[in-house]
């Protein structure tokens, strides 16, 4: 029986039926972290769905972020409430020492992988904790005092030297407080100079926000050693980072400072990077950059200046950054866009020029003097070039490892892998005779989804398949622990085994299984999950992932009703479109308010059936979303109907965000589906001028586009009832909740049947435990009274 949907304004919190309720309490299984030295793991108990009360702590939103002013660290931030420790070659484990449901954040390693710092939030702040891994034994080496409002709090220095700590001047007062009484009108301007801007949220809009953001992102710099003693180094500051040489004699300082912006996130503020030693002396100045609020918005548009300014993790005391060689604007032509540069301690001569990338320079891992990977990319084309450096030769020509289109998934070399070098950074793990690298990566391919581990020559390029994945499982590489890749842990899953962690040793009959975590909602042991492929009208190849509820027999349960969760992706071919990239052998158990839920209440559920929208040569792909999207979802719709699996006449429509958008885009271009979920999204584009999503021009430049693809713009064509789900305090750029508030006074105004509900606290996803329960319930309820009638 269920309980009839209310009309009410204000409606308290509903939960989901059994056993949904029941598995949302239970645990989820630990995040494990590998020490640098792969002798430790660390098991960390995550946190069950917080309750609402802990959405509702104050937070304050300072230019493009949210923070808690009363822990000076970031709103809503994801902790954990146990640490774990165990020796890789032991079973033996033991838990720390600490308060029960701790909020444990902002982890990380030593240099040399002895000891774990960690933060536990207390109600008044941040305290640094650190654990040396042999004795187990935890300290605490702070009181509350870390600034943790823009970015981590602390960072390692070499040895035992202890920590760099970002911490609230101990003057700093009470925050100020905005005369009720206004003095004079806010005023911007623009004289004729190009400054677009996508459409973020939480940004300053007064004097008052300008003198809550210096307050709070204002910190001290200072030395913490491992005993707890404190060395004051620097005034404060807006510190953005500071980051130690790898040899520890030198400080790389960001800070923040004034002209401040309405327009833009604090990422965009004016910025000046410095190197100081250790005793807080200036050394030398990198670059004072200006407020970036003039980016071009077309993608792969940047900064001007020295960016990404950052520390060579091969060598002592070596900076390197990159500067735009086309002002930053990506719509210009240009033979080169990037420069890539390096200046050794004492930084006195003259900065060294390392390459020129013909595209968008992407980012570089360091090896050695002769050996570093750099990565470039361009959006227009979906090209990425991968390059092997020789800084000891540096008039040799870079040699071309791989060229690939970047969605291209089936060619994907996968990610380098790394080791703590001579100065504790990760840098490239080679073989022993020094002459190649290894690789991970997912291993797409037409045949299946099987993670491999790679062995390329530097001299040729070409790789060699060390490993590789073998049904039924989907297991990934997690580290390689000797040079010779003769040992290695994996993360091991199937559709019927949760992941899991695993030892193997070359020459050893056995895998040494490393953790035994259990299923977490066995309730979904036996549903049954598909891989299906098939194509559209087009000739295009589609994919999807068919979920059966449990126990589900075809001939004796016939057509069911089916939920399509969908979310689309932009093309420039439709070679890379019709890939299959979906693995087939994960375990795949429901969190939050996740779609999956719905197999415990008879539903059948087609996750992800891809939907691209192409555009190739010139052809921009939102020029025919719609028609594309159509023939998407009617061969998705199609193939699971001519299975006898779903009922033609119960079929509902959803998605998150750019899942919403498109959910009310099919609902009114097409008569698919008998209802529609539509959870943060937006709808609208005019409300998006500078761009959305793939999409990279303005609205003025393309205004039919922005028009015909705004569900808003077909409101009247939405017949089919639409459940509009949005958080009240939705962050993400564009999916403001004005965007469902706007839609359903739309419907609501032409006639349709619609349903709004804003959930108080949440943001663009939801996190609060009454929160994900009430969305759930609003969906079966939804899903209920629309396609799955009660029998009486």
């Amino acid at each position: 029986m269920t309980t009839p949907l209310s009309s009410d304004t204000q409606l308290g919190w509903q939960s989901p039926p059994a056993p949904i309720n029941q598995i949302l309490d239970a645990p989820f299984p630990p995040a494990l972290m590998l020490s640098p030295d792969n002798q430790w793991l660390v098991e960390l108990e995550r946190s069950p769905l917080p309750p609402i009360a802990e959405l509702a702590e104050p937070e304050i939103a300072l230019a493009g972020f949210r923070i808690n002013p009363n822990t000076n660290a970031p709103a809503r931030h994801s902790t954990y409430r146990r640490l774990t420790i165990k020796p890789i070659n032991s079973s033996a484990t033991r838990s720390l020492d600490l308060p029960l449901d701790s909020r444990i954040g902002f982890l990380r390693w030593s240099l040399d992988g002895q000891r774990l710092a960690f933060t536990l939030t207390q109600e008044s702040g941040l305290e640094l904790w650190v654990v040396d891994l042999p004795s187990g034994t935890p300290r605490r080496l702070t009181d509350p005092i870390l600034n943790a409002t823009y970015g981590s709090p602390y960072k390692w220095l070499p040895g035992d030297e202890g920590l760099l700590c970002k911490v609230i001047p101990a003057d700093r007062g009470l925050p100020p407080v905005a005369s009720p009484v206004p003095t004079g009108p806010l005023v911007q301007e623009n004289l004729g100079r190009k400054a677009p801007a996508i459409t973020y949220t939480n940004l300053l809009q007064n004097a008052q926000d300008e003198a809550l953001f210096e307050y709070y992102l204002t910190s001290a710099l200072e030395h913490v050693s491992l005993d707890g003693k404190r060395t004051p180094l620097l005034s404060p500051a807006l510190i953005d980072d500071a980051t130690p040489s790898p040899d520890g004699k030198f400080i790389l300082l960001t800070t923040l400072h004034r002209p401040f912006s309405y327009q833009v996130p604090a990422s965009r503020f004016p910025e000046k990077v410095e190197v100081c030693d250790r005793t807080g002396k200036l050394i030398y100045q990198v670059a004072d950059l200006p407020l970036a609020d003039d980016i071009p918005i077309k993608f792969g548009s940047v900064r001007q200046g020295r960016r990404r300014v950052n520390w060579r993790a091969d060598v002592g005391a070596t900076l390197y950054w990159v500067e735009a060689l086309d002002g930053g604007d990506a719509g210009r032509k240009v033979d080169k866009r990037d420069a890539l540069f390096e200046l050794e301690a004492p930084f006195t001569s003259q900065p060294t020029e390392l390459w020129q990338s013909e595209y968008r320079f992407q980012h570089i891992t360091w090896g050695r003097d002769d050996v570093a990977l750099v990565w470039e990319w361009w959006y227009d084309n979906r090209q990425q070039r991968l390059w092997h450096l020789n800084l000891k030769a540096p008039n040799s020509d870079p040699k071309l490892l791989v060229e690939r289109n970047y969605q291209d998934q089936y060619s994907d070399p996968g990610s380098p892998l790394t080791t703590p070098g001579d100065y504790g950074k990760e840098v490239l793990r080679f073989t022993p005779d020094g002459n190649s690298i290894y690789f991970r990566g997912r291993g797409a391919s037409a045949s299946g989804v099987y993670p491999f581990l790679d062995q390329m020559e530097l001299a040729t390029g070409e790789s060699k398949r060390l490993w590789q994945a073998k049904a039924p499982y989907f297991e990934q590489i997690v580290d390689v622990l000797d040079d010779q890749a003769e040992q290695f842990i994996t993360q091991r899953q199937s559709q019927q085994e949760p992941p899991n962690f695993f030892l193997y040793k070359h020459n050893s009959p056995s895998v040494v299984q490393l953790t035994d975590y259990q299923d977490p909602a066995p309730q979904l042991a036996y549903v049954h999950k598909e891989l299906l492929q098939y194509k559209r009208a087009d000739g295009v190849q589609l994919s999807a992932t068919l979920y059966l509820p449990p126990g589900y027999d075809l001939n004796r349960d016939g057509a069911l009703p089916m939920v399509f969760w969908v979310y689309p992706q932009e093309f420039k071919d439709t070679t890379t479109a019709s890939q299959i990239t979906t693995a087939e052998n994960t375990f795949s158990r429901p969190y939050g308010a996740s779609v999956l839920f719905l197999l415990l209440q008879g539903y059948a559920v087609l996750d992800n059936p891809t939907l691209p929208i192409i555009g190739e040569g010139d052809a921009e792909p939102n020029d025919s979303y719609v028609e594309q999207l159509l023939m998407g979802a009617k061969a998705a719709v199609d193939c699971v109907v001519s299975r006898g699996v779903a009922d033609p006449n119960r079929l509902v429509i959803g998605g998150d965000s750019y899942g919403a958008f498109t959910t009310a885009n099919l609902l009114a271009h097409s008569d698919l589906f008998q209802a529609g979920i539509a959870r943060s999204g937006a709808y609208n584009r005019t409300l998006t001028p500078f761009g959305f999503q793939g999409e990279q021009r303005t609205f003025w430049e393309a205004p039919e586009t922005y028009i015909h693809l705004s569900p808003l713009t077909h409101a009247a064509k939405i017949s089919k009832p639409l459940l509009l789900i949005h958080g009240a305090v939705d962050s993400n750029p564009g999916t403001y909740p004005l965007q469902s508030e706007r839609l359903y006074e739309a419907i609501k105004g032409l006639g349709g049947t619609v349903r709004w509900v804003e959930l108080p606290l949440e943001d663009h996803g939801y996190r609060g435990r009454e929160s994900v329960g009430h969305v759930l319930w609003e969906m079966i309820q939804w899903c209920e009274e629309y396609v799955k009638p009660v029998v009486s």
